[in-house]
């Protein structure tokens, strides 16, 4: 990554452990200041401290995505620095079930860090890198934004909702010299995944996950990682006609 271009302060949403963290050793090791900001404050200090051992500069904060106020806490440690790199990497989804079911704190919680803090995000750096005429930003999504799926109704609509805002993004930023990739990721393995009971041995490591978003800033609006088997997916939920059989047949299955 070029710092000159992209830095020197890179921020990270998300970015206490799996794919977040994965992109602040790599940044770190090509010279990013970063600024790392997660909800879980034990594993966001380990890792602030490992690249600060590293010799990098970090300042880290403990905030909720879902709450309305997290765009001023954050912006309460980074008004003073030049972010030139965002990284969205917020938006994991815990609880699944029927949405007329669910707690409404569920699904808000989904729009809120997916949709609300997606948008108010990149709306306020976007500004900034617009100022300076550079930047970047990789918003995360999945490929559950590319069909509804039972039991995660919220999730796959806020991830759909991410798509489609990046792409309108990178159309208005790529002039004022804004990069913005929207970065499809599928079945990875992160301490989330561990946590929820999944079996990872064909999952995407965390690392080459962020290798590709930080590989292909430039070839926006959107990449799907994981080679072509993720792609095949994207694009036959993408051109599917009879939607309510594919739907019933192909979409996420819920957990067991």
């Amino acid at each position: 990554m070029d710092v000159q271009r992209y830095g020197p302060w890179a921020l990270v949403i998300g970015g206490s452990e799996g794919v977040g963290a994965a992109f602040a050793r790599k940044l770190a090791a090509s010279g990013f200041k970063l600024v790392l900001v997660a909800r879980k404050e034990a594993p966001l200090r380990e890792l602030a401290e490992e690249l600060e051992t590293m010799g990098g500069e970090v300042r880290r904060l403990s905030v909720d995505m879902s709450q309305p106020d997290a765009l001023d806490r954050v912006r309460s440690v980074t008004d003073d620095l030049e972010v030139g790199l965002l990284i969205y990497n917020a938006g994991a989804n815990n609880t699944r079930g029927a949405f007329v079911e669910l707690d409404p704190e569920v699904f808000r919680a989904v729009i809120g860090v997916n949709v609300i803090g997606q948008s108010e995000f990149a709306r306020h750096y976007g500004g900034l890198m617009r100022a300076r005429g550079r930047g970047g930003m990789i918003l995360t999504g999945s490929l559950a934004g590319y069909m509804g799926a039972p039991s995660l109704a919220a999730y796959c609509g806020a991830k759909a909702f991410s798509r489609i805002f990046s792409e309108a993004l990178w159309a208005e930023c790529k002039p004022l010299g804004i990069d913005v990739l929207h970065l499809v990721i599928g079945f990875t393995a992160t301490p989330a995944m561990v946590r929820l009971g999944y079996d990872l041995s064909a999952a995407q490591s965390s690392e080459a996950v962020a290798q590709e978003g930080l590989d292909n800033i430039a070839n926006g609006p959107a990449w799907i990682v994981g080679g072509e088997g993720n792609l095949k997916v994207a694009i036959a939920r993408s051109q599917v006609t009879d939607r309510a059989q594919a739907i019933e047949a192909s979409a996420t299955p819920p957990r067991s």
